[in-house]
């Protein structure tokens, strides 16, 4: 079974929302929706081959303000599959013919991430049989002429064979050096080796936007008609060493095993990841004139959703089954105002809730990645030793939700802006006062952030 097929076998839909619960707290319908699109993939590709077309993903739009964990649940989605995935801002896009980005450019980037990470994935597999190579080059670097076989090193223009008893103690000495360089006891002497770098001139299109694929293109098709530079370099065996295992690897990749496997996975296990579409969202006729990013970006978008081929430099990729995640706060415009077609192309519609205290308290520390984790782990790099009462934790929940309703409501992400000020002080003093104890308490909470909060005005500009 292909990857990353094979890994979702056991995704099931609860263990999919498992696994959201491990860093994203709360938003259950989100999870649970995700959870079934998720699912579903698997289903359609295990179902016969000639219903298999006809099965069309269920494209999801999450509404909820800002900082409640849309993107996350999209992003960790990804990560747990293994799928390509990519975050755009709808906001970002004009309609074609205009100076801007169109929105065919996001499949082209998701292609582009595919081949990244396929590759990544080939040379991982060839780093034994690459690192063996490297091996015997370095060694061939360290003794030339002593590999088994290989001719003598040149000495004044011509090679002197080598007396009759020779090769034994070469080949002893190899296997010495062989050990030693396994041992890191070579890690320390320079060797010369050679590495290739780029000749050819970088293209640079100097225009507003939209033009990033010409210049990548371009430069592409550079690359192919001057040839790589080969330069030598003194360096130590142990940066030789990773050089060499990476030319090797290179070198043993199949780029067109890669070209085929990436464009598998976009077409199949695909994941975009739209956010602002509340921002493109409304209709041109209650305006004198056309807007180019707004309803303009949704008829653009509606051929993507629907199913589409878009040409990529790895050739056309189709988007029949690419799952498109949408998102907005939609606090001004609503799903409605999206021209009707878009709208049927994502038939399922989760809320998210905004964050109470108790979600700030639960983000503070239930977790694998909370903050408090975090900067505790970082802290103890330095000795010192940070702990957090659990009413501490309250108190700063408290105040995070009390920034929040006075200013601009940026859900978890004012926990990040909060903890940052609190612990401003001991990030910058830890290496002086190493090591030591510090108890976080509501008293040493306050201390430092109650009159920052309760004095408005600074707070704009602060937290």
């Amino acid at each position: 079974m292909p990857e990353p097929l094979s890994q979702m076998l056991d995704l099931t839909p609860r263990r999919i929302v498992a696994e959201l619960d491990r860093y994203i707290v709360g938003q259950a319908a989100a999870k649970r929706a995700v959870a079934i699109a998720l699912r579903n993939r698997w289903r359609r590709l295990m179902v016969d081959e000639n219903m298999r077309e006809e099965i069309s993903p269920k494209n999801i739009i999450m509404i909820g303000p800002t900082g409640v964990g849309k993107t996350e649940i999209a992003r960790r989605l990804a990560k747990m599959t293994r799928s390509p995935f990519i975050k755009v801002e709808a906001s970002k896009y004009t309609e074609v013919g205009y100076v801007g980005r169109d929105v065919e450019s996001m499949i082209r980037e998701l292609m582009d991430l595919a081949v990244n990470m396929v590759q990544a994935e080939e040379k991982e597999a060839m780093s034994q049989k690459a690192g063996e190579a490297a091996e015997e080059r370095l060694l061939d670097l360290l003794l030339p002429g002593s590999r088994p076989g290989a001719a003598p090193a040149p000495s004044g223009g011509f090679s002197a064979p080598p007396p009759p008893d020779s090769r034994p103690r070469v080949d002893t000495t190899r296997e010495k050096f062989r050990q030693m360089l396994h041992n890191g006891e070579l890690d320390g002497r320079e060797v010369e080796v050679e590495t290739k770098e780029s000749g050819q001139p970088m293209a640079r299109i100097f225009t507003g936007m939209g033009l990033e694929d010409m210049e990548k293109n371009l430069n592409d098709a550079m690359s192919q008609l001057f040839p790589k530079k080969t330069q030598r370099r003194r360096v130590k065996v142990k940066d030789a060493w990773e050089i060499l295992v990476s030319e090797d690897a290179s070198r043993l990749v199949d780029m067109d095993k890669v070209t085929a496997e990436a464009k598998l996975r976009v077409e199949q296990h695909g994941l975009v990841f739209i956010d602002e579409l509340d921002k493109v969202a409304g209709r041109e006729s209650s305006r004198s004139g056309p807007d180019i990013s707004r309803e303009g970006v949704q008829r653009d978008l509606l051929p993507l959703v629907e199913g589409s081929t878009v040409p990529t430099k790895y050739g056309p990729v189709k988007t029949d089954h690419i799952l498109f995640i949408a998102a907005g706060a939609f606090h001004v415009a609503k799903p409605s105002d999206l021209i009707p077609e878009l709208q049927g192309r994502f038939p399922i519609r989760v809320e998210l809730s905004p964050l109470s205290q108790e979600d700030f308290v639960r983000i503070l520390t239930e977790p694998e990645n909370a903050l408090t984790i975090q900067y505790r782990l970082l802290l103890a790099t330095e000795k010192v030793d940070l702990e957090f009462s659990p009413e501490a934790v309250e108190t700063l929940a408290d105040l995070a939700c009390q920034v929040n309703e006075k200013n601009e409501n940026i859900g978890a992400r004012r926990l990040a802006t909060i903890m940052e000020k609190l612990l401003d002080e001991v990030s910058f003093e830890a290496p002086d006062i190493s090591p030591t104890k510090i108890s976080v308490t509501p008293e040493y909470v306050k201390s430092r952030l109650a009159d920052l909060v309760e004095d408005t005005d600074l707070t704009r500009y602060i937290l």
